[in-house]
């Protein structure tokens, strides 16, 4: 027979062999560091293909420039990366990150010149803005003169874009509820008319606009003619983004109201556009981002002014992108610092404008309010 002390000892064994069985063993590192592989490869890469590229455009190729050696430079790198990858880590991986890199060439390149052009407009217009120039017309300023500014220009652009967002806007709304929720057999041309809109350049609506308000019906020049073209460019952009808005409108929620006796109409004014009303909105903002640096229509609409005219139904107006084209090409150096601090008040105006469409376009987690989270847990 077995002691005591013996028993006790073969229970601690196998309380510590279970113990042992028991525990999750330790996630060790099996292979290489891949970051750091990827690095050296792509530095090892660029380097080898630059002197491979040095060799054949000074030494080989009747060729020079810098542009030219870019491209060879360029194409010698997705070859060296091509071939070493296949070499380290098979066929498909190579091509997939071939692929992935001339994605990322294709954004970098697309986001140096919108810098570039950017920090141009920024460096260039940063200096005109002053006091007087939210403040003062060009009514007694002269050409060599360095005071003055675009207020008269300020003006007519938020005139003539609001006057556009009324226009546009019930028109835009109208229009995408019925593609959507009213339906029927002119849904297809109606989508048809809109996409075509959508490409339709801007100096077309220009040319519509003078054509018809001024040469046929005799109105002349005028900020309300400017708006009519502006309406035209902002239409289809609402319209799309409404509609694509509105079909995200879960089912269920026209389903219920339906179902509680509420006719089609007051389904879709007390649910859902009230619940798409952010989307709406952003719809208004690009809408109005799309047309509020418009140039083309406006020179045969609004034809453009040096003086303020607070009448947009009365005469010619001036408008800030129209100013900033008509400054810039004039020869004198006082001129062309005005086309550029309107060109800088511009593009702030837009970057906000797509800005706050972001914002109220983004995703919103829902909050919970402490009162309601106790509530919850009690009935859990």
């Amino acid at each position: 027979m077995s002691t005591p002390t013996e028993i006790a000892g073969a229970q601690t064994t196998v309380h510590a062999v279970s113990t042992d069985s028991q525990r999750v063993p330790e996630r060790r590192r099996l292979t290489p560091n891949t970051t750091r592989r990827e690095q050296v490869l792509l530095g090892a890469c660029a380097l080898s293909s630059f002197c491979l590229g040095w060799l054949l455009w000074t030494q080989l190729l009747p060729t020079q420039g810098a542009a030219g050696f870019l491209a060879l430079w360029y194409v010698s790198f997705l070859l060296l990366y091509f071939l070493s990858t296949v070499l380290t880590e098979g066929r498909l991986p190579a091509v997939d990150k071939v692929i992935t890199v001339i994605v990322m060439s294709g954004a970098v390149g697309l986001l140096v010149p919108l810098v570039l052009i950017i920090g141009f407009i920024v460096v260039r217009g940063i200096g005109g803005i002053t006091a007087t120039f939210f403040t003062q017309d060009l009514a007694t300023t002269g050409t060599l003169d360095s005071g003055g500014g675009l207020a008269h220009a300020l003006v007519g652009t938020l005139e003539q874009v609001a006057i556009a967002v009324v226009i546009s806007v019930p028109l835009g709304v109208m229009t995408a509820v019925f593609l959507n929720e009213v339906k029927g057999p002119l849904v297809r041309p109606v989508r048809i008319f809109v996409d075509a809109m959508s490409g339709v350049p801007s100096i077309v609506a220009g040319l519509f606009i003078y054509a018809v308000w001024i040469v046929q019906f005799g109105h002349g020049f005028s900020g309300f003619a400017a708006s009519l073209a502006l309406a035209v460019l902002m239409l289809p952009t609402i319209t799309r983004t409404a509609e694509e808005v509105l079909r995200l409108v879960p089912d269920g929620l026209r389903e219920a109201s339906l179902a509680l006796g509420a006719p089609e109409w007051r389904t879709t004014m007390r649910v859902v556009l009230p619940t798409a009303r952010s989307g709406l909105i952003t719809a208004v903002i690009l809408g109005v981002a799309r047309a509020v640096g418009e140039t083309a229509p406006l020179i045969m609409t609004s034809f453009g002014a040096t003086t303020m005219n607070v009448n947009p139904f009365d005469g010619a107006q001036a408008s800030l992108p129209l100013s900033v084209y008509q400054l810039v090409s004039n020869p004198f150096a006082s001129q062309q610092e005005r086309a550029y601090a309107g060109a800088f008040i511009l593009i702030l105006t837009v970057l906000a404008l797509f800005t706050l469409a972001r914002l109220l376009g983004r995703k919103r987690k829902p909050r919970t309010s402490p009162r309601k989270f106790a509530i919850l847990r009690r009935r859990k």
